[in-house]
């Protein structure tokens, strides 16, 4: 049976714990500081085991997933790393990553960490609020660095897809940057409209009147989780800022436009809105069998996180994965599973460039 740690049993480490019992049929491990929260996670049976420290918790697991604020994640992957065995990968769930990455430990633990990021949550929080289809048919980051472990990249990337969850590699720069835009910025938004919609309507009237679907849903988040959120803004404070400067030039064209009675330039600028929205969400999806790519590699630190990345930022997604080192362990074959067999010549492609042999297997199963 395989073990699985999760270190913090809030909304989502108690939603792994349950998907990880549900799904892998894994003895899962919990720690929270809270003890209130560790035994409501035993009681919603998001985990088999309440720890009373990270070490009893990270001890025997294959896979320990950091799920605390981000604020407190640095000290607690330290933590993680030291408690858990050579052999057990390191992940973690926040929402930023370079200031993690760049203070993880300089000895050869570093290995075993790859960062991790699910793009799920909601408004509410703590483990009440977890399940176990939280992850199901979504994106999840993952944030390999220069020294990961192969092997255990492997192992996370498949440990993921069988929550549910699509993983994909990304670069800890491009996946900050990101998330500025399409994470930590709508929050923003949503502050700042909650406070402008309760200052010029709080003139209007004693009483608030009622408002619209449309400000609901834009100002959802607004105020979310200040605890976690405080956090996020201050290690994406630069990402975000630059962000906000370039939402407010926007603001300003589209001020200007309606102050000039533009009607055409604002319907332009309407219409074009909705293109923008559609590429962004629609997601073209490939059809065919999956196929399989054979890739020779050099056994040396970094090869699949190269590659993964390389890929990942070619807009290919890795259904499915393998890695058979050789007998004398100097070098290997990496197999790659992606749909579609135009999807596969184009990921061909991309790691051939890296220098790699590649060849293509279509329709594998």
């Amino acid at each position: 049976m395989m073990r699985v740690a999760v270190l913090g049993v809030g909304l989502i480490g108690g939603s792994i714990g349950l998907a990880a019992r549900r799904r892998l049929g894994a003895e899962v491990a919990g720690f929270d500081p809270d003890p209130a929260t560790l035994q409501r996670a035993v009681e919603r049976e998001a985990i088999d085991l309440a720890c009373r420290s990270v070490a009893e918790a990270a001890g025997g697991a294959e896979v320990v997933f950091c799920a605390a604020p981000v604020g407190a994640l640095p000290a607690l992957v330290s933590e993680a790393l030291e408690a858990s065995g050579d052999d057990a990968a390191v992940t973690d769930v926040g929402s930023t990553k370079r200031g993690l990455i760049a203070g993880l430990p300089e000895t050869a633990d570093a290995e075993r960490f790859i960062g991790g990021h699910p793009l799920a949550g909601a408004e509410t929080s703590g483990i009440d609020h977890a399940r176990a289809d939280l992850f199901e048919g979504g994106r999840w980051y993952l944030v390999p660095t220069e020294r990961s472990s192969g092997l255990l990249y492997d192992r996370l990337h498949r440990a993921i897809a069988e929550l549910g969850a699509r993983p994909l590699a990304i670069d800890a720069e491009t996946h900050d940057h990101l998330m500025a835009t399409v994470s930590h910025l709508p929050h923003v938004i949503a502050n700042v409209l909650a406070a402008e919609a309760a200052d010029a309507l709080g003139e209007e009237s004693e009483r608030l009147p009622e408002v619209g679907p449309s400000f609901r849903d834009t100002t959802r988040v607004a105020g979310a989780n200040p605890a976690i959120w405080v956090d996020i803004f201050a290690s994406n404070r630069e990402a975000l800022a630059g962000g906000i400067d370039a939402v407010v030039q926007r603001l300003r064209h589209a001020a200007a436009l309606l102050r000039a009675g533009d009607a055409e330039g604002v319907a332009e600028w309407h219409r074009g809105a909705l293109a923008d929205r559609r590429r962004l969400l629609e997601t073209e999806l490939i059809g065919g069998p999956l196929c399989e790519l054979r890739v020779s590699v050099q056994n040396r630190p970094g090869t699949v996180a190269e590659i993964a990345l390389a890929l990942g930022r070619a807009g290919v997604n890795i259904e499915d994965m393998g890695l058979y080192p050789a007998a004398d362990m100097r070098s290997g074959a990496v197999s790659l599973w992606v749909a579609g067999a135009d999807e596969a010549e184009r990921a061909a492609a991309v790691v051939r460039e890296l220098g790699h042999t590649v060849s293509v297997v279509a329709g594998a199963e």
